[in-house]
This record gives C-alpha cells, structure tokens and sequence, in this order.
C-alpha cells in the first residue's frame, strides 16, 4: 500500500465555473489529443466507429437539467441545463492512492498531483473502486489505470511559453470556465475565486479533501422577471420594435409574399 504525504508544499488544482461551461466538449477533446501524444502511454479505443464504441478519457462532460428551489423574488424558476466536468480532483486524502498494492497510485510531496506509475501498475483496478468520483479509467490496449495528470508534462515545460504552461483543458476551454492555479497561495486566481464565489467540493460527505473546485451556476434573469425601481436595462432599447408596420421597399415586399 502507498501512504500519503502528510501535507504538501502546494496544491494544484483546477476550478471549474458551472455558471459559464457551455458543454462544448473542447476540454475532452484537447484532454485527449495531448495525453494520447505524451505523458504516459496511448489513451486507446475501441471500436471508435462501430455500434458499440469505447475508449479512455481522462476528462468527461455530463449535462443535467435541474430545477433550481422557489425563492421570494422567483417563486417559479426556469429550469437549468448545467454541464457538469469531471476528472480526478487529486484529493487531499485520495482513497485511490492508499487502496493500491504496488503503490503505482502516488501523490507528490512538492505539488499535491495525484499520478500512476504505469510501468508498477498491474490493472487490478482497486483504485477505481475506491474513487468515489469515477475519475479512475482503464485502458483495455494497455491494461493499466489512466487518471488525470494536470498535464504535469506541460505545466513544468520550460520550452513551451508561459501562457502555455497550464493543463490542456484549460487552455483550450472557450468560455473561460476552467481555471488552474495553487490553492496553498491565498493570492492564487483559484483561490480568490474560490472565496469570493463560494467554491464548493464535489461529495464533501466522502472525506476525501478535493482539491478541485465547483463554482455553483448563477441564478438566470427572465425577460417576464420585474426589475427594481432604478435598474436600468442596457438591452431594452434592442428589444423595443423600431415600428409596428414595415414602410417603403420593405413594407411593399411584405405585403407581396403575403399574397403568394
């Protein structure tokens, strides 16, 4: 069995905006594309064109719709889509690492990232049933556990430009809605994000200390939701019709597709 670090000197890790994720899928893809071409071996497929395809990733997307609870000021709530990702979260007290037999599953003193040693892993798949996140998957070409890395291959290269140095998903993320950085630094993005918008751990009731954290979705405005006395509508004048009936050209041409 591997034993965890008593503490680390920084805990890297990401925040992820439920608020702006679009479901765009982006993340995955980039998640996937640069984990197959370096750390570690392949992320195989099977199948990936057939009736029944699988594959590994390291990073996934599922999308919920949730009715958010009735409140004074909006007694019935629309109904939310929220896209919700999920890979490992590099728990401070990661089940994953302690469950395992060779101590393949290790966390690092000097960052807190939670890595597999493939070359000492033999596929017992122990750490996924420990996981109580599903953040642990095998890969059927290579018969070891894949997790994911913070793309430890990019965040420490020195040849890549500064911007580059953060893990593929968040570079690639569209909507901004992943965010990397080191929780032990109270100044850090993540940090600061966390506390001021009330950054939440994924199952706290696990005990397992995620590093991760969710930032939970915004209430929606409705077009039919009364605005306070003063609030101004910077959207009005685009939503307000210049005129009721089509003049000239346009108005002629109306009235002529009317009659056809």
């Amino acid at each position: 069995m591997t034993t965890l670090p008593k503490s680390t000197t920084r805990k890297l890790g990401l925040v992820i905006d439920l608020d702006t994720c679009v479901g765009c899928h982006a993340c995955v893809v980039s998640c996937k594309g640069w984990n197959t071409e370096n750390y570690g071996a392949p992320l195989s497929d099977q199948n990936p064109y057939g009736a029944d395809p699988s594959g590994t990733f390291l990073n996934r997307v599922h999308s919920y719709e949730v009715q958010p609870l009735a409140t004074s000021a909006m007694p019935h709530p629309a109904a939310q889509l929220i896209h919700f990702p999920k890979s490992c979260l590099h728990c401070q007290d990661a089940p994953c690492v302690t469950v395992c037999p060779t101590g393949a599953s290790y966390k690092r003193v000097e960052d807190g990232i939670v890595l597999v040693n493939e070359s000492d892993c033999i596929g017992c798949g122990l750490c996924a049933w420990a996981c109580p996140y599903g953040a642990r998957e095998m890969d059927q070409a290579e018969g070891v556990m894949k997790k994911c890395t913070l793309c430890v291959d990019r965040i420490y290269n020195e040849n890549l430009p500064e911007i580059d140095r953060v893990p593929a998903c968040v570079r690639t993320c569209p909507a901004g809605a992943r965010h990397f950085g080191d929780f032990a630094d109270p100044d850090s993005t993540v940090s600061r994000l966390t506390a001021e918008r009330g950054g939440m751990d994924l199952m706290p009731e696990q005990g397992t200390g995620p590093v991760n954290k969710y930032l939970p979705p915004r209430p929606k405005d409705r077009l039919d939701q009364p605005k306070p006395d003063g609030e101004i509508d910077i959207l009005a004048p685009f939503l307000t019709p210049v005129m009721e009936e089509p003049a000239g050209f346009l108005g002629w041409l109306d009235r002529a597709l009317e009659r056809i």
